[in-house]
């Protein structure tokens, strides 16, 4: 695993897509040196809407707040996402044959976690997590970079989860409306 510098501030609803930009200082299951903690997410969280609301109570939070979190796109090796039966988000189970593609998100406080642990409630477990940064080429395909630690949600009983991927462009159009403030 390398350790790197973290980037200045970027807000969470603008994605890093090249290594100069994914570059995060991360240590799993502890904050940072900076005191703050980084996390994958997968689900709901990916919605910037939904992530303020979460952390802060409202999804229009002043650009100040909004820059103290960095967002990157990454992969999560040895998982599967799928959808919560009867609900609007997904849990991710173990599974060596898939891979989930979410979001990892620096700067979270203490405080942030504390919510981020009440929104997820008993199903989840927050774990720590081995994830790859993506940047994309020119071309416009995504490739893995940067390895880094954080923390993740992992779904409890997968007796209680569908077959059927959870997709977020669905939940946007569909569902985040519920679910933001």
């Amino acid at each position: 695993m390398r350790r790197v510098k973290r980037p200045p501030p970027r807000s969470t609803r603008k994605m890093a897509t090249s290594d100069n930009d994914a570059q995060a200082s991360t240590q799993a299951s502890m904050p940072s040196d900076d005191g703050t903690h980084c996390a994958f997410f997968y689900g709901t969280l990916m919605a910037a809407d939904v992530f303020h609301t979460v952390c802060y109570g409202t999804k229009d939070v002043p650009e100040e707040i909004s820059n103290l979190h960095n967002s990157y796109p990454a992969v999560l090796h040895g998982f599967c996402r799928r959808r919560v039966k009867y609900a609007d988000y997904p849990g991710i189970i173990e599974d060596k044959d898939h891979n989930v593609v979410g979001t990892f998100v620096t700067g979270l406080t203490n405080a942030n976690m504390a919510r981020l642990d009440h929104f997820e409630g008993s199903q989840y477990e927050r774990r720590p997590v081995t994830v790859s940064l993506l940047k994309k080429l020119a071309n416009g395909k995504l490739v893995e970079g940067t390895k880094v630690e954080g923390e993740t949600y992992i779904f409890l009983n997968k007796r209680d989860l569908e077959s059927r991927e959870w997709d977020l462009e669905e939940f946007r159009r569909e569902k985040m409306q519920r679910w933001t403030r």
